[in-house]
Parts: structure tokens; sequence; C-alpha cells
């Protein structure tokens, strides 16, 4: 681990946090961990709602950074913000509650989001910032994890990927010359589990286009694999949908296959 990430000083109140939620969160195993690759990488995976950011924080090892919102970082930022990611599709009969929420719970998120191992993303001018700080993180060696989803479904497992991300791998092979590596992570709250797929290495020289299309289309392909290759179970979808409505990762009729071959 590099001696930056060993230095970081957290606030007192949020390692109490920190350690209440470990208590409750039920415990994630990491499946796959031989496709990691040794030092840098950027890890890719769906993002389950809360589930993705809390378990990376909470069971990912190693020198680490997750990419967040850098709205979610700023007291007057988060209301809109949480109010429209989180809540806005809740029935309208009940919205106003969701809106209230979203104003208290800004205090929590500034410590909560300041003191984990993140890294703020914008979408305006600051992101130069992003990625600057994702540069500098990568060539200390770091992990950099991304939950790239945004509200345009796919598939039963993942929504289509924001694909601005893979642009982190050309400024990183113009700035160290090295190849980066994109990881394709499943994260299966009902499995209690962290899977990790074999990763997909970016091609300097590519049209940017064309190697944002190629990188997404694989990891979200690989991501879809992944989910489909465990036992039937229901995926936490990125969208906050009531849970009765969240899809399983398999057909009844498989599930009821395999069961009869037992």
């Amino acid at each position: 681990m590099s001696e930056a990430f060993h230095e970081k000083k957290t606030s007192p109140l949020y390692r109490a946090i920190k350690a209440i939620v470990r208590a409750c969160f039920p415990r994630m195993e990491i499946v796959g961990a031989e496709n990691l690759p040794e030092g840098e990488a950027v890890l890719v995976g769906n993002h389950a709602q809360m589930n993705g950011p809390i378990a990376c924080e909470l069971f990912f090892p190693g020198n680490r950074y997750t990419w967040c919102a850098g709205q979610m970082m700023h007291l007057k930022e988060v209301p809109a913000y949480a109010y429209q990611d989180f809540w806005s599709q809740k029935p309208r009969s009940v919205r106003w509650l969701y809106k209230i929420a979203s104003y208290l719970i800004a205090p929590l998120s500034v410590l909560v989001f300041n003191n984990a191992n993140t890294i703020p993303v914008y979408h305006d001018a600051r992101v130069l910032t992003t990625f600057r700080t994702t540069l500098q993180k990568l060539q200390e060696g770091a992990k950099i994890v991304i939950f790239p989803e945004q509200a345009l479904p796919q598939n039963n497992i993942v929504c289509a990927f924001q694909d601005r991300f893979v642009d982190l791998a050309r400024m990183y092979h113009t700035k160290t010359r090295k190849e980066l590596d994109f990881v394709p992570m499943y994260i299966c709250p009902a499995l209690k589990k962290i899977v990790l797929g074999k990763p997909v290495r970016f091609r300097p020289g590519s049209d940017t286009d064309a190697e944002r299309a190629r990188i997404c289309r694989v990891l979200t392909d690989e991501i879809s694999a992944l989910a489909y290759s465990l036992p039937r179970h229901r995926v936490v979808p990125y969208l906050n949908i009531p849970k009765k409505d969240y899809p399983h990762n398999l057909p009844t009729e498989v599930n009821n296959y395999e069961e009869a071959s037992r």
C-alpha cells in the first residue's frame, strides 16, 4: 500500500459510523481476486444502489479510491442531488417525505463522503480536478472503483454506462506510457459476493469514441455474464424501485431445471 493511503486522517465520528455500518452490513466475499492486476487498475461495477460503494469501502482490500458524486460532498448541493438521484421515482404521495429526508441527510453525507476513500466526480469545469486526482492515485499504484451506470436500462443486470471514465486510460497512457486495465465487477448483495471478472485493456492509438464504446460494451457484457453465472437471485438494480420489482438474474425455468438436476 502507498504511504499516502496510510496517512489519510479521518474524523473520529466517521470512524464510529463506519464501525457501526460494518457491524450491521452483511460481510461480502470477494470472488475472482486472481483477476485483479497487481498495482493500478480501474474496477468498474454495477452500483446496486448504495450496496456497491458501501461494500467496496468496507471490504475491498488495499489501496483504493471510489469515484463519488461531488454533490454529495457539499452541504448546499446534497439535497437536490440526493432527491433526484435516490428518490425522485418514489410514489407522488410520499415524495414530500423524501424531499425532507434529502435535507436531513446532508450533514451526514458531507461527513461520510469527505472522510471515506473517495474522489469527487464533477460534470462541470471541476471535472479537471476529478481526472487530475485520479491520475495521481493511479500513479501511486492505487485501484480506482467506478460505478458508471445511468438511468437508461440495458438488461436485467445493469443500466447503460456513462462512458467518459474510459478517458482515464488515454490520459494515463499519455502521462506514463502504460496501458490501463479495466476490471469488471458484479456486486451481489443477495449472495453476499463481490465477483471480479477478467480485465479489459485500453488500446492506445485507437479512435476515442470507438474505444469508449468497446470498453463499455465489454464491461457491461462481462458484468452481466458474471451475474448469469451465479445461482438464481434477485439483482439490486441501479434504479430505486420497490424491492418486489427487483429482477432475477435468471428466469424461473432455469432455476427449476437446476433443482431438478440435483
